[in-house]
């Protein structure tokens, strides 16, 4: 009992020495990545400024950092969609304490006009700062971020993720593209200002909590891979209002449509050059689907034409 008690008191003791000396020790606390860790190269942004990533980009901020590049068919798209909702949340908050940067991993072909291009077809606001710059840095870039960099003939096996960090404290996060964008928009906004500010989310009872309606794996799907750009009965986003489109289209090609866009506007098929045409030019993302997850993701659509009605959107074109 005796030895108990005195373990006991050492350990009170040391806590007591903790508790005593950690506001001192918070002010000496330096970040663990800084400018010995990041490298200062230099980037060209998508109006031919150069901007160095440790100086100009990162030092002190709080940022978002991802690689596309700008003729990808498969997760680019949904990655940029997903950012463009992230931004839409944070408003003008966003180029002021919060700044957002995707870096192309094809710089040979992606120039600062392709950017532009790129930027105003997902209709990025101003804030978002895409760039470019030669491989070699943009290689050493994203191995600080912990990304594995691919060559020019492997660009779609790149590393989607997402990192965001808050340089001056050295916490860095790496998320998934396919992350909720009001999550990612708290974790930029909130976790990483140590909660000092409000919460991008409101904060509500459990009574004012509304019942999960559909748990199934085609809204999960819905919700996790086509919200941020489509919507069912609201109107349109960067792609058509989907509501109705299990009525408007045969189920064969909008499963195809689904599975493998990228073959089918390959194909010239007319309804998919239509969409492309009609949507700025924003290419539907082949997400890597199974034929089991294209179905399930069908059904639930159908579901929910059926709830509706199956009464089309009148503001929007046939989808």
């Amino acid at each position: 009992m005796r030895r108990y008690w005195a373990a006991l008191s050492v350990l009170l003791g040391l806590c007591g020495v903790f508790l005593w000396s950690s506001p001192v020790g918070a002010q000496q606390v330096q970040p663990r990545w800084g400018r010995d860790y990041f490298p200062n190269v230099v980037l060209q942004d998508q109006d031919g400024r150069s901007l160095r990533f440790y100086d100009d980009m990162i030092q002190g901020k709080i940022v978002s950092i991802n690689f596309v590049y700008t003729t990808c068919t498969d997760i680019c798209p949904l990655d940029t969609a997903q950012l463009r909702e992230v931004q839409r949340i944070l408003g003008d908050r966003v180029g002021r304490e919060i700044h957002m940067y995707t870096i192309s991993i094809n710089p040979e072909r992606d120039t600062p006009a392709d950017l532009r291009r790129f930027m105003r077809s997902y209709d990025v606001a101003p804030g978002w700062t895409f760039l470019t710059g030669s491989r070699a840095d943009i290689d050493l870039l994203q191995r600080r971020l912990g990304l594995r960099p691919v060559g020019e003939r492997n660009l779609r096996d790149h590393d989607t993720s997402i990192i965001v960090g808050n340089e001056r404290t050295g916490q860095w996060i790496r998320r998934s593209a396919y992350e909720s964008p009001r999550l990612l928009a708290d974790l930029l906004a909130r976790t990483l200002q140590n909660y000092a500010t409000a919460p991008v989310n409101p904060r509500l009872s459990y009574s004012a909590a509304g019942q999960v309606a559909d748990t199934s794996q085609g809204a999960y799907l819905f919700r996790t891979r086509c919200r941020s750009c489509h919507t069912l009965g609201e109107g349109d986003r960067l792609g058509p209002d989907l509501a109705g489109v299990t009525r408007s289209r045969p189920h064969a090609w909008l499963a195809r449509w689904i599975r493998e866009p990228d073959r089918v506007l390959a194909e010239r098929d007319a309804t998919a050059l239509a969409l492309l045409s009609r949507y700025r030019n924003v290419p539907m993302p082949n997400l890597g689907l199974n034929e089991a997850e294209v179905n399930q993701l069908i059904e639930y659509l159908e579901r929910q034409d059926q709830a509706a009605g199956a009464a089309p959107n009148a503001a929007s074109p046939r989808r």
